[in-house]
Formats: C-alpha cells, sequence, structure tokens
C-alpha cells in the first residue's frame, strides 16, 4: 500500500449510512462560530451521490423560504458531518434526480418505496417454529 492510500483509510469513516438518490435525509452538520460549535440540520431529498472512496459525496435539495429550492453537497466521509439520518426512501428510476430542479409543489413529489414487514417477521417466526417441532 503507497502513502496516499494509508493517509486516506485512516480518514474514512467505519460506518456509513447507505444513502440512494430519492431517499428524504436528515443530515446533522457542525458547525463552527467563533468560539462555539454547533450541530444544524439540513433536511431534503438525495439528488446525486457521486465518487467512490474517500471522495464521495452526495447532494441533497430542499424547498427553502418562499419556494425557493436549495442545494447542498456534502462529502460523506468529512469530519464536519455528525450523522445521517434516513426518514424514507423513494422509488425512483434515475440515479440523478436534476428533473426534480424544474418542478414544484405536487410535481415534485416522488412515490414512497415501501418495505414490506410481514417478509421480515415471516422470517422472524420460522426458526422459532422449527425449534418447537423438534
Amino acid at each position: 500500500m503507497n502513502l496516499v492510500e494509508s493517509v486516506t483509510n485512516e480518514h474514512l469513516k467505519e460506518k456509513t449510512t447507505e444513502l440512494l438518490p430519492g431517499d428524504r435525509v436528515r443530515v446533522h452538520l457542525r458547525i463552527v462560530e467563533g468560539d462555539r460549535e454547533r450541530i444544524q440540520v439540513f433536511q431534503g431529498v438525495v439528488m446525486r451521490k457521486r465518487g467512490g472512496g474517500i471522495n464521495t459525496s452526495f447532494t441533497v435539495r430542499r424547498i427553502g423560504a418562499h419556494g425557493v429550492g436549495v442545494e447542498r453537497t456534502f462529502f460523506l466521509h468529512s469530519p464536519r458531518l455528525e450523522k445521517i439520518e434516513v426518514v424514507s426512501h423513494a422509488h425512483v428510476r434515475r440515479a440523478q434526480l436534476y428533473y426534480l430542479r424544474g418542478r414544484t409543489g405536487k410535481a415534485a413529489r416522488l412515490r414512497e418505496r415501501r418495505i414490506d414487514t410481514r417478509a421480515t417477521t415471516a422470517a422472524a417466526d420460522e426458526p422459532e417454529t422449527e425449534t418447537a417441532a423438534e
């Protein structure tokens, strides 16, 4: 392993949140103002995810005051990034959702991707029934 790879591997976060375009996320970012430090939350839809390794970045879009769209790009392995919460998932058929820029109101909605909870509970119940039969 060369010097560059060793330095980049040192700065990678061990555990990162799995993000996909269309996910509604809440990004907690550490902001430094003078001597004080605070956490600021930026909530919106993931429009794209780019790069690999230490250069992985994602862009989040939200609608700010007076209907103005605000996009912000974050580096996934940045030390300023406190945590990422995935609020919901959406069913999208594109890797980059630039078409959302031209849409407002109900036209900008994305179809929610539902996760089947019955399959996970059925899988959890199967081992119990096998042990009861023995």
